[in-house]
């Protein structure tokens, strides 16, 4: 079926312990990291979305308790004048993981169907060639044996104005918003009929998509999360080594280790 937007508009207030969900979670979390490291996997996870959707909170919480050197988060912004200089994709090239890590994109080459579409950084015929440019790019990925995971973190207007105004208002918070999200915002109908365009040419069986109704954080980064954990507790084995009876030895003689019956 289709994507539209308008079909994640509606997702209720978060109900429950939301800590202890997030806790869960991000155990969850811990353990599919540990499977890429031992069974030499990799994931690349991709966030798109509206300017102040909270794609940034949901990497954040998603990455709390995995070990920074098996995964990165490349926030992606405008291509400098040497990457316009190559074919748009060949500066994720050199971001895609490597064995046993996590590629994480904060906004990612979808740009070159959306934002360069959308404010004419690119010609017609360029973002028109994208869409099989990408589609193959990420086929090649996956035929490779990397995962690829794509959420598209959706706001309404109201929220998204609510978010802009709560960034102003906070001090900490002023240095992630500027002119560029009033001028994206003049053109949110432009930017839904691209949006639209996107998935219906991008959401294939090995690369789908995942929209995230994040008009509620709570909800929309548990919503997230279960995502992730789910899809990639079925990509990646989850199987874990048994102990080395010779560090087994080691540790009862060291200390007098007994084995422990206890599972997390």
């Amino acid at each position: 079926m289709a994507i539209d937007l308008k079909d994640y508009e509606n997702s209720p207030k978060f109900t429950g312990d939301y800590d202890a969900a997030l806790a869960d979670l991000q155990h969850r979390l811990a353990k599919i990291q540990v499977a890429h490291v031992i069974h030499d996997r990799r994931s690349v996870i991709l966030l798109e979305g509206w300017d102040a959707a909270g794609k940034g909170g949901i990497i954040k919480r998603m990455a709390a308790d995995w070990d920074p050197r098996y995964y990165q988060v490349h926030p992606i912004a405008a291509p400098n004048e040497e990457e316009r200089d190559h074919h748009f994709l060949w500066r994720f090239w050199t971001r895609l993981p490597a064995g046993r890590n996590i590629a994480i994109f904060d906004r990612s080459w979808y740009g070159r169907v959306l934002v360069e579409r959308v404010e004419g950084f690119c010609s017609k015929k360029e973002w028109k060639r994208a869409y099989d440019d990408i589609n193959a790019f990420e086929r090649q990925q996956t035929d490779a044996g990397s995962h690829i995971l794509k959420l598209f973190v959706h706001i309404t207007q109201e929220t998204q104005d609510k978010q802009l105004a709560e960034r102003l208002d906070t001090p900490w918070k002023r240095w992630k918003t500027g002119a560029d999200d009033y001028r994206n915002r003049a053109r949110r109908a432009d930017y839904l009929d691209a949006m639209h365009d996107m998935f219906a040419r991008t959401d294939t069986k090995h690369a789908p998509w995942q929209v995230i109704d994040n008009n509620h954080r709570k909800t929309g980064r548990i919503a997230a999360l279960t995502y992730i954990a789910e899809t990639l507790e079925k990509l990646v084995p989850m199987d874990f080594p048994e102990a080395d009876p010779a560090v087994v030895k080691l540790a009862r003689e060291a200390f007098g280790y007994k084995p422990s019956n206890k599972i997390t």
